[in-house]
């Protein structure tokens, strides 16, 4: 690439990623709006005990797939970005993908078989509909997450954001029927959770028709990407799935296994909040962060990539730190009106978890930084590193209060993971630059 084209190139991909990230950002909020609205339907026209059970399912469907499809979504994502940064507008390598996000999707079928009893009986009180709803959901959410991945590598995030938004209207749609008679019951609410994957996959042929039309040149390298790398690269990123949910979870239930009052877990749930809200809006900037760092990887070496970084981490920094102040100010306040609990929440115990949050993504920045330069593994063991050093601080007697462990224990691992993926991000930098041949 001569010099006078690599600067045109370097903005374009810049403002690729800021608007980006800005659509997306949207569209996944607009996606929280209508999420919510789904679960208040459902409040309305379900009885306390059926409105417990729909959560439950929700619950446990999102950290399935998201542990179990992620990794797939960001192995697309990241491959089809540095092929594209190469030139390669076609023939990307699916294959492999195709044949792990198959095995991931068999894998849980047969498990979910091996454990119907115990899930549906135990899970889900006897119900044979929401178990099935369980199995179908899951299994559809394969197509749509792979969708996902290859949407975003291709950075077409408008229809990213459409996939998104589509799957929560639909799934919507389920629960204002029975709230306006067209259908009655659990079932016909929990059905949305199944059917709104295989609506959200009417933008892919849509996205499809958009693709530029193929030419004779750089179309080799079709199947590049071996099962064996992919395989290990997927298997690196549902480890980081996992141990991200240990952080996320294992923090309400080791204080519901270990506390003599059991509401103290409701009251760590509350507080995790203050975690889970913008990390859910971050998955907005994840996808288009990997491909956009994939691509600079490809083409323009570590000065941009290095400021691509900086630019995100700042933007946490400022962030985290804004919500922060703003618990110390009226957290306990906030916190009793969000919360219909006689329990008073710490100010600065709430803004220690803020930090965390923001140390947390800063983490994930860094761990997408990891994923693009091909260090999946290393980034890996860095995750459950933490996740294991938190288990275990959680269930130490170190500190006595239940909340304020979990407390400091969020925050602490979240400082450690963000600074062993800063040591891998430094390590990684020194060896980096741009890249003009070779498979990704």
């Amino acid at each position: 690439m001569d010099d006078a084209a690599r600067p045109a190139l370097t903005g374009s991909a810049g403002s690729g990623y800021g608007r980006g990230a800005r659509i997306l950002s949207i569209g996944i909020a607009l996606t929280g709006v209508v999420t919510f609205a789904y679960f208040s339907v459902a409040s309305y026209v379900l009885n306390d005990v059926e409105y417990k059970q729909i959560a439950l399912l929700w619950s446990v469907l999102f950290v399935t797939v998201s542990v179990i499809y992620r990794p797939i979504e960001q192995l697309l994502s990241r491959t089809i970005a540095d092929r594209r940064a190469r030139g390669f507008e076609h023939d990307h390598p699916l294959r492999t993908p195709l044949l792990l996000q198959g095995g991931f999707a068999l894998a849980f079928l047969v498990i979910a078989l091996v454990l119907r009893g115990p899930i549906q009986d135990d899970l889900f009180d006897g119900s044979k509909a929401l178990y099935w709803i369980l199995v179908v959901a899951v299994l559809a959410y394969a197509a749509s997450y792979f969708a996902r991945g290859w949407l975003a590598g291709h950075q077409w995030f408008g229809f990213y954001g459409g996939l998104v938004f589509l799957e929560a209207c639909s799934r919507l749609a389920f629960a204002v029927a029975v709230a306006v008679g067209i259908a009655h019951g659990q079932t016909a609410v929990a059905l949305g959770m199944a059917a709104a994957p295989f609506f959200s996959l009417i933008v892919v042929p849509w996205a499809f028709s958009r693709r530029p039309p193929a030419s004779g040149e750089k179309r080799a390298d079709a199947e590049a990407l071996g099962l064996a790398r992919g395989g290990r690269f997927a298997l690196a990123v549902l480890a980081v799935m996992v141990a991200e949910q240990t952080l996320l979870n294992a923090g309400v239930l080791l204080v519901d296994w270990t506390s003599a009052d059991k509401a103290v877990a409701g009251f760590v749930f509350n507080v995790l909040l203050i975690a889970r809200a913008p990390l859910q809006l971050f998955q907005a900037i994840q996808g288009s962060l990997l491909p956009h760092l994939a691509g600079l990887e490809a083409r323009e070496g570590q000065a941009e990539f290095a400021r691509a970084i900086r630019v995100t981490v700042a933007a946490i920094a400022g962030f985290a730190g804004a919500v922060a102040l703003g618990l110390v100010i009226v957290g306990p306040f906030a916190m009793n009106i969000l919360f219909d609990d006689p329990f008073t929440y710490g100010r600065w115990g709430l803004a220690l978890v803020a930090i965390g949050m923001g140390f947390h993504l800063t983490a994930g920045t860094l761990n997408q930084a990891a994923l693009a330069r091909d260090r999946a593994g290393t980034a890996a063991a860095c995750w459950l590193f933490t996740a294991a050093a938190f288990v275990a601080f959680m269930v130490s007697p170190l500190v006595d209060d239940e909340l304020l462990r979990a407390q400091i224990g969020y925050f602490g691992a979240a400082a450690l993971l963000a600074a062993l993926l800063a040591v891998v991000y430094r390590a990684t930098s020194a060896s980096s630059g741009p890249r003009t041949s070779g498979p990704s």
